[in-house]
């Protein structure tokens, strides 16, 4: 028999694709795991941890069978015990509801109780900076909206299990917050009152969740690829589905899903038409990088404006360094002066040159791995490897100029000198960017990890795979850094040195492409 009873989870997944939450319980082997998305729901459980502490003492539900599973009939029990005994505060409290569509069943963040009745607060990794939707900009009244449908589910199961819901709210971490000395909870979460977002949906939960169990009761759904794709959420089902239209979007570069810098809802509007190759689009209205991109590729061609390469390479100046930082991102701020999901920057790699002709050099700094706050010993250190006036050059310079500037605030006795590398940081991104060398092979993207293995397809000092798999990209990096105190020695010593190799490769990475433009630039062929 198939199992169609609904969670929060499972009824959210189909107001956003009915197909998505079929897959989801029939083909769940199907979906592509994305490492972020994991590492963010274990981040969502360590702040939903923290926040039933918000109103003081509370009582946990959470329950568990002898195999490991949630006990979801205990915690039901739990659930109504602690409703009888009149707890104030109930953390994961668990409801379940069958009428004749189905089972469904939710578990509230935070139940607490009111006056009248109970109010739900449901807990999100997500930041704002305002408690007040009137206040909100439309940027983030999006931003919040989307947990509306949650919330509402929750609000209707639990009162068709007979309990008053008095008011629905969200609670996010407070984006403003900067942590001194222990975290203050009331600081640390913005609690948003969601009646009104809950409002508009509560009506629709009816006839949804009826629908819902529908579905999933029947064949796998015939839905068209769409916005829904991507909205609110990416789906996982996202390399089923395009293949099942016989795309092959892992390999295939020259659909309109790769176009530059298009919006997706205007993608799925070409695809909904029929236009799906560059071939399709050739004639339509393309913006001047995307018409290059499509006809380099239908041409297999290449694209060099050797003046414009000319004129970025004339702002380079001796002595000439290439920066890249690694960073660690804490989704609660762990040292002072920092805020919820800061970049904490923890290494650099610098590769420079000291004259026009000279010899190229390389230097280093890795913080310690002993869980302390590494950005005071990496301002200072990078203080004393590029000295002032200095022409310094990072791939998509707002990443660097942002952790600089950050440690300027922090430190203020090293202000003036990390604002005078701030400001002498040259952007190797703009020749790429501004459309002044394209090759097919780039894709239609112009990160470095896009253009390195086309300008330098054959070049095995230059390939990310040949590292140590342990550290082969940025995710890898600032997800190892913070694992390393609680590592065997040996597996910490092999890690720091993954550690190394990697950003020395990001900053030589940069030094090749450098020179490729140079020689791109006095190409006479």
């Amino acid at each position: 028999m198939k199992n169609t009873s609904l969670s929060k989870s499972r009824y959210t997944k189909y107001c956003q694709c009915p197909k998505a939450l079929w897959l989801n319980v029939n083909k769940p082997d199907e979906a592509t795991v994305d490492p972020g998305v994991e590492a963010r729901f274990a981040e969502g459980n360590v702040v939903g941890d923290l926040a039933m502490g918000l109103f003081g003492d509370y009582v946990e539900v959470t329950a568990h069978a002898a195999d490991g599973r949630l006990d979801l009939g205990a915690m039901i029990e739990r659930t109504r015990k602690e409703m009888e005994r009149g707890t104030e505060v109930i953390c994961e409290a668990s409801f379940s509801y069958r009428d004749g569509a189905g089972s469904n069943y939710c578990a509230v963040d935070i139940l607490r109780k009111t006056a009248g009745g109970w109010a739900i607060y449901e807990v999100k990794s997500t930041t704002s900076h305002v408690a007040d939707v009137a206040a909100m900009s439309d940027e983030l009244v999006g931003k919040v909206e989307k947990y509306a449908i949650d919330i509402a589910f929750q609000k209707w199961v639990l009162e068709q299990c007979g309990v008053k819901v008095t008011a629905t709210y969200l609670v996010t971490l407070n984006s403003d917050y900067v942590r001194q000395g222990e975290l203050n909870l009331q600081q640390l979460f913005n609690i948003i009152d969601m009646k009104e977002l809950v409002a508009n949906e509560y009506l629709k939960v009816p006839a949804l969740q009826c629908s819902a169990h529908t579905t999933l009761q029947g064949d796998e759904p015939q839905t068209a690829l769409g916005i829904q794709c991507t909205k609110p959420y990416e789906c996982a089902f996202w390399n089923y589905c395009t293949r099942l239209v016989g795309l092959d979007l892992a390999n295939d570069k020259t659909t309109v899903f790769d176009l530059y810098r298009m919006n997706a809802k205007k993608k799925f509007e070409l695809f909904g038409k029929g236009k799906v190759t560059f071939e399709d689009v050739r004639n339509d209205k393309l913006n001047a990088k995307q018409q290059m991109q499509v006809e380099c590729t239908l041409n297999n061609t290449e694209y060099i404006n050797k003046q414009g390469i000319q004129d970025f390479l004339d702002k380079v100046t001796y002595p000439l360094y290439f920066l890249d930082f690694e960073t660690m991102q804490q989704v609660l701020p762990q040292f002072d002066g920092t805020r919820p999901y800061q970049q904490i920057t923890f290494q650099y790699s610098l590769h420079y040159i000291e004259q026009a002709g000279g010899e190229l050099k390389h230097t280093a700094f890795l913080a310690p791995s002993d869980g302390t706050d590494p950005r005071r010993a990496l301002a200072e250190a990078l203080c004393r490897d590029i000295p002032q006036g200095a022409c310094v050059m990072a791939y998509n310079d707002p990443f660097e100029k942002g952790r600089i500037k950050e440690m300027a605030e922090a430190y203020p006795d090293l202000a003036a000198h990390l604002m005078n590398i701030h400001g002498n940081i040259i952007d190797l991104l703009i020749p790429f960017r501004d459309g002044h060398c394209y090759t097919p092979a780039m894709g239609g993207s112009f990160s470095i990890k896009s253009v390195l293995p086309a300008l330098f397809p054959d070049d095995d000092e230059l390939n990310y795979h040949n590292l140590n798999p342990l550290v082969q990209n940025g995710g890898h990096a600032m997800t190892i850094f913070p694992q390393i105190r609680d590592m065997e020695p040996e597996k910490a010593a092999e890690a720091r040195e993954a550690l190394l190799a990697y950003c020395h490769l990001d900053t030589l990475a940069m030094v090749r492409v450098w020179e490729k433009l140079k020689e791109l630039s006095n190409d006479d062929k």
